[in-house]
């Protein structure tokens, strides 16, 4: 995979970024140090700390071609779908349908990504695995909590799987004028949900005093969800040189895909509050599990990637 100049330009912009936000954090904790320690501060500078890490493996994957991004989702996909199930119901009976969904299914999915075959990877899942997976559970012949079970592990695949693996899909979309670049799409899409979430947040602290929905997330507000996509979808429409996109299409796809990251993030918290957990994990200092991290991306992907796939590409 050829090494663009926007992608270096956009490395460039992202690293800037957090070399300023680790500053920020260096004078907030010899600040507050002096008078003791910030919850607040500490949890700032776990998530910068946690950036750069991410940045980094990003980068190192994008670099490394295909096989790296492809390699990389697949990790992510299988670490979230282990978060996932950790906290479901399920009984010695799922054994089988569990390793099934690990050890056939999962691989199986960016399997057909890797080899483009769209007409299966796109009903894979939400067809053949939601189909067969259940017959494999009954026939342990354990009814109780069926479909409880059954459901949760479905569901499961559909968002740690099924969704993420669009992210690597927009590699193999043919966009005249675009060959070579489709790393770009991902990055894009990376980074403008991203973004999003940060400003949303920045946003709530600001001025936020109306909850979305209280009794799962007070902490979005009205305020913070306006302020964060509207920002965000300004920050899109400025990075459309690294799409096939005129600032317009950019602005509406980033519109479009912050709105699906918000209500992704929401669908998200309303499952932990069922849970009762605050965090699906602490693999990531500062941000909880892959989950917490990918929450926006899962419900952003496959609509990006329809979008982009109807409207710009010949495949």
């Amino acid at each position: 995979m050829t090494v663009h100049a926007e992608f270096i330009t956009l490395l460039i912009g992202i690293i800037a970024v957090l070399v300023a936000a680790s500053a920020v954090g260096f004078v907030l904790k010899q600040k507050i140090g002096q008078g003791g320690a910030s919850p607040t501060v500490e949890n700032l500078n776990a998530r910068i700390t946690a950036w750069w890490g991410m940045v980094i493996l990003l980068s190192i994957a994008f670099l490394a071609g295909r096989g790296g991004v492809i390699m990389l989702f697949a990790f992510c996909s299988f670490a979230a779908l282990r978060e996932f199930l950790t906290l479901t119901t399920k009984s010695r009976a799922d054994h089988w349908s569990l390793a099934a969904a690990f050890f056939v299914v999962l691989p199986a999915q960016y399997w057909l990504i890797w080899i483009d075959w769209y007409g299966l990877y796109s009903i894979f899942i939400p067809v053949y695995a939601f189909l067969l997976l259940p017959i494999v559970a009954s026939l342990r012949g354990d009814t109780q909590d069926f479909l409880i079970r059954t459901s949760e592990t479905q569901y499961g695949l559909m968002i740690s799987v099924f969704c993420v693996s669009h992210v690597p899909a927009l590699l193999y979309l043919d966009i005249p004028g675009y060959e070579g670049k489709n790393v770009l799409l991902i990055a894009y899409l990376v980074v403008v949900v991203q973004i999003s979430d940060v400003l949303q947040y920045v946003w709530g602290k600001l001025i936020g005093k109306h909850p979305v929905a209280p009794s799962l997330s007070p902490s979005k507000t009205w305020e913070g969800l306006i302020g964060g996509v509207l920002s965000a979808t300004l920050i899109g429409a400025c990075l459309w040189w690294m799409t096939p996109f005129t600032v317009l299409q950019s602005a509406g796809l980033s519109f479009v895909i912050t709105l699906m990251g918000f209500f992704g993030g929401l669908v998200m918290s309303a499952i932990k509050r069922d849970r009762g957990i605050k965090d699906w994990g602490h693999l990531i200092a500062g941000h909880g599990g892959f989950i917490d991290r990918l929450d926006s991306v899962i419900f952003s992907a496959p609509i990006f990637f329809h979008l982009v796939r109807f409207w710009w590409s010949l495949t």
